[in-house]
């Protein structure tokens, strides 16, 4: 916490801060701002809640110096950056970007909030080291719920491709580096997603649609059409097993990985 402790203006949310990531390090079985209060011995859940939405401490420079602490200890030459993202299910409508909407925490449509997380992964670990809240359009382009929310009437809108390009440019322009980056369909299926990582040479493996149309030297093919191409090798049939279940994966180069076959594989 010593890291973290100039991004607030006073030392009760500090302190509390403290508290709240010991409590979500805990093993409770339900965390939020109830549970994780009473955990710390807290006797009513305002204090957490106050230090979430009302506190004065810098966020962004948290996130900053997180990202800086897991890099520091988890580095690795061969890490790679995954994004995916994460709902949680919510109740009414006052919380921020809450709409009803498919969440896989919840495995069917649910009213919930969703957030797109950027996670360092090597061989000593992995830990998230950003994060983008997904704020959607019925949102954006409602000034007053903008204002009810505490967003700026200047919020746009963006895709989770769009949040997940933000988080990785932030994650080099910092100076770090990773061979490649991998995420499933959602951020597989955007092409600029794909060309902004060919262009700061970064790999990737993301998975398509098995309908998405892949771009070799011999011309364009579907991606399991061009998967069913591949030769026979160890593991093969799995891939293909992916193709069957409407998925499968695209790769792109890297002046730091092998050439890989700049086709789909599933």
């Amino acid at each position: 916490m010593g890291r973290i402790s100039g991004r607030f203006a006073r030392y009760e949310p500090r302190l509390r801060a403290g508290r709240l990531v010991l409590g979500l390090l805990s093993d409770l079985p339900r965390k939020n701002c109830w549970t994780i209060a009473e955990w710390a011995g807290e006797t009513s859940p305002h204090g957490m809640q106050h230090l979430l939405s009302r506190a004065v401490w810098d966020a962004d420079a948290v996130r900053d110096d997180v990202r800086e602490y897991v890099v520091e200890h988890l580095r690795d030459d061969a890490a790679v950056l995954v994004v995916d993202e994460t709902g949680d299910v919510k109740k009414g409508t006052h919380t921020v970007a809450v709409q009803r909407k498919y969440t896989g925490t919840a495995g069917r449509i649910e009213n919930s909030q969703v957030a797109v997380y950027l996670v360092y992964a090597g061989a000593r670990g992995h830990a998230a080291v950003d994060r983008e809240l997904y704020i959607p359009r019925s949102c954006t382009c409602d000034p007053h719920r903008c204002r009810a929310a505490g967003l700026g009437e200047d919020t746009v809108f963006a895709t989770k491709p769009e949040l997940a390009r933000t988080m990785i440019e932030r994650f080099l322009n910092a100076g770090h580096h990773v061979g490649w980056v991998t995420g499933d369909e959602v951020y597989g299926g955007n092409p600029k997603l794909r060309a902004a990582l060919e262009e700061r040479g970064i790999g990737y493996v993301l998975a398509v649609a098995c309908s998405a149309e892949v771009a070799t030297g011999a011309g364009k093919f579907r991606a399991d059409a061009l998967a069913a191409k591949l030769p026979e090798r160890p593991g093969r049939s799995s891939r293909l097993d992916g193709a069957r279940r409407g998925t499968a994966s695209t790769t792109g180069r890297s002046s730091t990985w092998p050439p890989p076959v700049r086709a789909t594989n599933c």
